[in-house]
């Protein structure tokens, strides 16, 4: 937004390379992000201004975690405030950079001598940095993190924490890499979804009329619900429609369908992914601290 609402600006917290953080005295909990004309080089050992930068750098910011935040992945962000600057919940940094990687390329040439520039990592290449300027943010291990036994904002970083962080970086790269992806999309993607009660002909029906995909989803019923199914099941050649018993997961199946060309579906599943992962991940934590 071009226009920024007024706002009442405190003290400095923090200022890094390429950002200042503010405090706002009449919105606890929140601070504003102002973004710098400043660019730099080799952890700052050049650096110049380049005037519009810090509103490219600022509504790139924004729009990246305006997606995330609709995919369904938790970040600090609440809104853009004006072309250079937005508005985040006051948190404690974690002092760790994760770095995740699709192609070899930079500083991973220089540390890793051998692998040629362009090698395409799948799985993705996952790295961990020190944030320590006065030692050039030093690579770590997992089992260094693990080792610094970081206590922030009153929670112990320990293997549950790190797993969190390594699996949320893996799907945040993901979300972002696929809605970067080139799209080649013309017309509506359409997914029919088949749902009649006893024999079962309307899906098959549809599927031998159509190249758009069909998933049957037939209300089956205690009485006639084992023989009724085959009518879902037992397809005649040339057929490929798919069947699921549950309202839910033909919906599921559907998404999944979109999200092949549709990069918001398909974030927004693989946050739903990430987030499952995560609350049984905390779950377990629990149950194994009970029974010590």
């Amino acid at each position: 937004c071009s226009t920024a609402t007024h706002l009442k600006i405190g003290q400095k917290l923090n200022e890094g390379k390429t950002k200042q953080i503010f405090e706002l005295p009449d919105q606890p909990g929140l601070v504003l992000v102002q973004s710098k004309d400043q660019i730099t080089a080799g952890n700052a050992v050049r650096k110049d201004q380049m005037e519009g930068k810090a509103a490219i750098s600022n509504k790139t910011t924004s729009c990246v975690f305006q997606l995330l935040q609709e995919s369904g992945i938790k970040t600090a962000f609440v809104k853009q405030h004006s072309d250079t600057a937005f508005m985040a919940a006051h948190c404690e940094m974690i002092p760790i950079e994760w770095v995740c990687r699709r192609v070899a390329t930079g500083s991973f040439l220089k540390r890793n001598p051998g692998v040629k520039e362009g090698y395409r990592f799948s799985p993705l290449k996952l790295e961990m940095f020190f944030k320590d300027d006065a030692n050039n943010d030093p690579q770590w291990s997992e089992e260094q993190l693990l080792e610094a036994k970081f206590c922030l904002a009153g929670l112990t970083i320990g293997q549950c924490e790190v797993d969190i962080m390594n699996r949320s970086t893996v799907a945040i790269f993901e979300i972002l890499e696929k809605a970067w992806a080139t799209q080649n999309c013309d017309g509506i993607p359409t997914v029919f979804v088949a749902v009649a009660g006893r024999s079962n002909g309307l899906g098959p029906v549809m599927s031998g009329n159509t190249a758009y995909p069909v998933i049957n989803c037939p209300p089956l019923t205690p009485d006639w619900g084992s023989q009724d199914v085959w009518s879902s099941l037992r397809m005649p050649s040339g057929l490929g429609c798919s069947t699921v018993l549950s309202p839910e997961a033909a919906a599921q199946f559907a998404a999944q369908i979109f999200g092949l060309s549709d990069h918001l579906v398909w974030c927004k599943l693989r946050a739903s992914m990430l987030n499952t992962w995560v609350s049984l991940k905390l779950a377990d934590k629990k149950l194994q601290a009970c029974s010590l």
